[in-house]
């Protein structure tokens, strides 16, 4: 298994892992012009694990100078529970680290139990004191990706 930083080269299999994973994704934001844009502003953060030539496993990670955030991590169905995942998790963490980012947060959808547990045991902790709140600044197309809330990791 090699670990190593995402590259747009990446994008292609990245994507096609989230579908396959069930990712909550959208036109915009996960579109390849997106994914080029959050690289170039965080490109010390996102990491893909590769095996036989193919990506795996993938946690698109990055920060805003202050806070650390893990937008999407997805390990293949076939790749799970060989510590592909808890890996990505501590490079991506290390990494943050480096950049002197000292708290990180991530969204989990609340029927993933496989992603909320997961996390779970990575330390992550549940705020229960908190509402999530978005407003999207143009229209974007979601893409629904889910379609059996076992299979969904993170």
């Amino acid at each position: 298994m090699e670990y190593r930083l995402m590259t747009m080269a990446d994008y292609d299999e990245v994507y096609q892992l989230w579908v396959a994973c069930h990712n909550g994704i959208n036109s915009t934001d996960d579109s390849y012009d997106g994914i080029e844009k959050y690289l170039k502003r965080n490109p010390t953060t996102t990491f893909v694990a590769v095996d036989e030539g193919h990506v795996c496993g993938v946690i698109l990670c990055g920060h805003d100078g202050r806070r650390g955030i893990i937008q999407h991590m997805s390990v293949s169905p076939d790749h799970r529970r060989l510590g592909i995942g808890g890996k990505l998790v501590e490079l991506a963490l290390d990494a943050l680290k480096k950049e002197g980012i000292k708290k990180v947060l991530l969204v989990a959808f609340k029927h993933n139990e496989l992603g909320n547990a997961f996390w779970e045991a990575q330390g992550f902790t549940l705020r229960e004191d908190l509402n999530y709140r978005n407003k999207a600044l143009e229209e974007l197309e979601i893409i629904d990706t889910y379609k059996d809330e076992k299979s969904c990791f993170c």
